[in-house]
């Protein structure tokens, strides 16, 4: 992976025998944090882009597809989630989209490298309008050990905002995180997580919701929507609600703009290929 002769940007997924390219203008910036390699790209057609240990993380011209999908879905599905905590999310676009809810009373981004909300600052100022909000709060500390010593039943929502299931979040994938989760929700709460692509990541999907169905939470649900510049295409979200179930809500429409989700495009969503039922369960579990 990385840059060619010809000045495109290709993440190899060699797992699957599959590649994404972009083609590129310049690179903006480079450098390794403690935690990860970062690079930043000005493409042709993509706007920014920014790459964490080789893959590609957010681009401008495409990131709303998955801010507007890990924020609203679980904020309208909840109905009343007043306290947001978000794991990861260095790039602030899914904050920035949490925030346009008036429910939200108070919402920490918990993000272990600082660096990528200060090169999000530079290079996506966009993403990170809502920062000065005076209900954000950014902490740049371990996701894990936050959850871990929160009081309980403090959240009504948890948004893990992570990086595949390797180095800095391998320990957001599992059980002993999804039960630090459960007990910092309240009750009715609600988390959810970015699952991967269902056509490729379907035994990752069903361990994630299998863990969760373990550590007490009463339902799961996947959330599948585009994304173009992740390996296949096509993403997902997981939900699970403590002490309730997910179901559409009466009213999902938005009074604030967005770029892609509306009320159709949740029950859209929602609608699981019935390869995805065999696993999971229909309507999730």
């Amino acid at each position: 992976m990385g840059l060619d002769q010809d000045t495109w940007f290709t993440e190899v997924y060699d797992q699957e025998g599959s590649a994404f390219s972009l083609k590129i203008r310049a690179k903006l910036h480079e450098e390794t944090t403690p935690y990860q390699h970062i690079e930043i790209y000005d493409t042709e057609h993509f706007g920014k882009l920014m790459i964490i240990d080789g893959c590609t993380m957010v681009s401008t011209r495409d990131n709303f597809l998955y801010h507007e999908m890990m924020s609203h879905p679980a904020l309208f599905i909840h109905g009343n989630a007043k306290r947001v905590l978000i794991i990861g999310g260095g790039d602030c676009g899914t904050l920035r989209e949490v925030l346009k809810h008036d429910s939200v009373t108070e919402a920490v981004q918990v993000e272990i490298d600082e660096r990528v909300t200060r090169l999000a600052e530079k290079y996506f100022p966009e993403l990170t309008s809502a920062n000065d909000d005076p209900r954000a709060r950014l902490e740049f500390v371990d996701g894990i050990r936050w959850v871990e010593e929160c009081a309980v039943g403090y959240y009504d929502l948890i948004i893990i905002d992570s990086t595949d299931p390797a180095g800095p979040a391998e320990g957001l994938f599992g059980a002993p995180f999804y039960r630090s989760c459960h007990r910092a929700l309240a009750e009715g709460g609600m988390l959810i997580q970015q699952s991967e692509s269902p056509l490729y990541h379907l035994d990752l999907i069903e361990a994630m919701h299998t863990a969760m169905h373990e550590v007490g939470f009463d339902q799961t649900k996947l959330l599948c929507f585009p994304q173009c510049i992740y390996p296949s295409g096509w993403w997902s979200a997981s939900m699970a609600r403590k002490q309730g179930r997910i179901e559409l809500p009466d009213n999902a429409e938005p009074t604030f703009e967005t770029e892609y989700y509306n009320a159709d495009i949740l029950a859209a969503a929602m609608a699981e290929p019935n390869f995805v039922r065999r696993r999971i369960g229909s309507g999730g579990r």
